[in-house]
């Protein structure tokens, strides 16, 4: 008889604290918005944390909430931004695509002696005055960026990190894991970077790198629309004024400033940079002439 009754009070205690978890169920429920599994099903997943929220998830709900942005999804880009706008049911608007940039190609760097430590890029700028390579501002190639890339993007290539443009999605998350912040965003379209960094003197920069920016301004007294210009010691290029032309390139005495497509061979490269030398030529010309130019 014992048991029978310890049976039957546990199946009393259990109706009742069935029915007192199914009244508070009710009674504390958060209604969830029905657009937020469609706009997490619009993000791609990723979880990269680009758009500055934790999570895709956390994103969505800070869009329902007003409190973010649509388009702020760097590797979802134009097309998860349409399909939220249409689950929103608001204008829909392009977003330009972009990508990261390394602002380093220090392939020749100087090393200041052997390096025994971690490999991690963090570790090893806290050791040796700033890091084993003689720039205080160059990439230290122990990959922290290739690990946090989660789209495959990163690679390191003799000694330094290297972007593939069609894997990136321009979520940042290598800018995050750079010690140096060396890693910033540029938009796709623009073909012309600059690769250093160092806001070195002149003269320290060329002697701990043969890829250095010496500050000689060379590229910004040729460049006619104004898109670049040195400082703090090294050429900054002004995205929203470039045009992608190539003088600057031509123009560099150190090969710092480059064209985004490295696949291009070198007499591919020194073609399109005299194209653009020669139109310069022919713009000068022509404005003193008071004409207009035509098409090269």
């Amino acid at each position: 008889m014992n048991i029978l009754y310890a049976f039957l009070v546990l199946g009393v205690m259990g109706a009742v604290f069935g029915c007192v978890l199914a009244v508070a169920s009710k009674v504390f429920a958060v209604e969830t918005d029905n657009r937020l599994e469609p706009i997490i099903e619009a993000l791609p997943g990723a979880n990269c944390g680009g758009c500055g929220y934790a999570g895709c998830a956390a994103y969505a709900q800070a869009i329902i909430d007003g409190k973010a942005e649509i388009g702020r999804c760097a590797a979802g880009g134009s097309d998860a931004a349409l399909r939220i706008s249409a689950i929103m049911g608001v204008e829909a608007k392009e977003v330009e695509r972009t990508v990261a940039l390394v602002r380093c190609r220090g392939y020749d760097r100087q090393l200041k002696g052997p390096y025994d430590g971690l490999e991690d890029c963090v570790a090893a700028s806290k050791v040796a005055g700033r890091g084993p390579i003689s720039c205080k501002f160059g990439c230290l190639g122990f990959g922290n960026c290739v690990r946090a890339c989660k789209f495959g993007a990163m690679t390191i290539q003799d000694g330094v990190a290297f972007v593939d443009r069609e894997k990136c999605t321009g979520c940042m998350s290598c800018a995050a894991a750079c010690p140096r912040n060396l890693i910033v965003s540029i938009p796709y379209k623009n073909e012309m970077y600059v690769s250093c960094a160092s806001v070195a003197a002149p003269k320290i920069s060329a002697k701990v790198c043969k890829n250095g920016c010496i500050a000689c301004r060379k590229c910004e007294q040729i460049c006619h629309v104004g898109a670049i210009s040195v400082v703090n010691n090294v050429a900054v290029i002004d995205y929203d004024k470039c045009i992608s032309c190539g003088l600057c390139a031509a123009a560099c005495p150190r090969h710092i400033i480059r064209d985004v497509l490295d696949q291009e061979t070198v007499a591919e490269f020194k073609a399109k940079v005299a194209r653009a030398a020669e139109l310069h030529k022919r713009e000068i010309a022509a404005a003193k002439a008071g004409k207009p130019v035509g098409p090269a």
